[in-house]
């Protein structure tokens, strides 16, 4: 690899770790790390995204560096913006300040600012593309998936014993999963714009579905609760520690249509059987992450309500990863939809 590019590489994961600053954005926009290498290969700026309506990376970044920008290297996470939004396109600010080519990690999947590579070249800015590619989408994977799919990426999140319980005989709460699993779900939990129960959780569970261990400055997911039964007016989900959405709905394809208007782009499900077999039904479950727990509880509710009932066919799961946390297994992985008969 030769300097130059080494460089390159460097200055993009400097960038990475800029764009998953605490208080880089987790909603509407993607998280974006900027980093200004001078003529001879110094960094002369950094700078990051901090949400909707603040200056972009690349912007935060050339004010830092000032002059030297000019003759050097821009190196961004994501391809930079050409379009006018409530601030102006990176791509002018980057020929502006005089920069004599720039690096991209990820392309820009989006209609309206990508091709921002393109208007570079046609300023005589050289462009190179795909450097730490893979890292740069792994950043934005929610946010990617949703902006091409029109609809939030939805984690079904589930604690379940040997036998496939996710509660005791009472249908009550009931303790599944140990302590660091727990607290890993919190991370998991920090790392969305929402959390979705339906009516019948709030009623049984009473849950916060709060984050208590979010990083200072990290976004606060809302709290969604779908359904239509009434909820008391002490139900812990309606308390002052977070947002929340009651949506009366037991629409899949509504409820997500309504959190991506609302600037949700990655959704985690931790509903109950009812619920989570009404987003499979509909196809509408992405991800799972589920905690296995080394117990029998013999009886009580399963992870799924009713799923043979409806005819609905069969699905499986391209896992990701398998990992002990504490006494219990979590199983990641992909959901892959099949035909029915197949």
């Amino acid at each position: 690899m030769a300097d130059g590019e080494a460089r390159w590489v460097m200055a993009m994961r400097e960038a990475l770790t800029l764009a998953q600053e605490p208080d880089a954005p987790l909603g509407e926009n993607p998280r974006v790390g900027c980093v200004i290498l001078d003529r001879d290969g110094a960094i002369v700026g950094r700078g990051h995204h901090r949400g909707a309506g603040t200056p972009h990376a690349e912007v935060v970044a050339l004010a830092q560096a000032g002059d030297a920008a000019r003759g050097g290297t821009a190196v961004v996470t994501l391809e930079p913006c050409r379009h006018v939004g409530r601030t102006g396109p990176c791509t002018a600010a980057l020929v502006q300040a005089g920069v004599a080519a720039v690096v991209v990690g990820q392309q820009d999947p989006t209609d309206e600012a990508g091709g921002g590579a393109r208007t570079l070249r046609g300023q005589g800015v050289e462009v190179t593309g795909g450097v730490l590619g893979p890292e740069c989408e792994r950043v934005n994977a929610a946010w990617t998936f949703a902006v091409r799919a029109g609809r939030p990426l939805v984690t079904w999140k589930v604690a379940a014993s040997l036998d496939g319980r996710v509660a005791g005989p009472d249908g009550g709460p009931t303790s599944i999963t140990g302590p660091a699993a727990r607290a890993e779900v919190h991370v998991l939990r920090s790392d969305v714009g929402a959390i979705v129960v339906g009516t019948g959780t709030v009623l049984v569970d009473d849950p916060e579905l709060t984050v208590r261990l979010a990083a200072q400055g990290a976004a606060i997911p809302l709290r969604v609760v779908v359904g239509s039964r009434p909820l008391p007016p002490d139900a812990r989900v309606l308390d002052d520690q977070a947002p929340t959405l009651v949506i009366d709905s037991h629409d899949p394809v509504q409820v997500l249509a309504d959190l991506f208007d609302r600037g949700i782009r990655h959704v985690l499900l931790e509903g109950g059987p009812t619920l989570a077999a009404a987003f499979l039904r509909a196809q509408l479950v992405d991800r799972v992450e589920w905690y296995l727990a080394p117990l029998l509880l013999g009886d009580g509710p399963v992870a799924l309500a009713d799923w043979a009932t409806v005819g609905g066919a069969p699905v499986g799961v391209d896992v990701e990863d398998v990992a002990i946390v504490g006494e219990d297994v979590r199983v990641v992985g992909r959901v892959r939809y099949q035909q029915a008969g197949l």
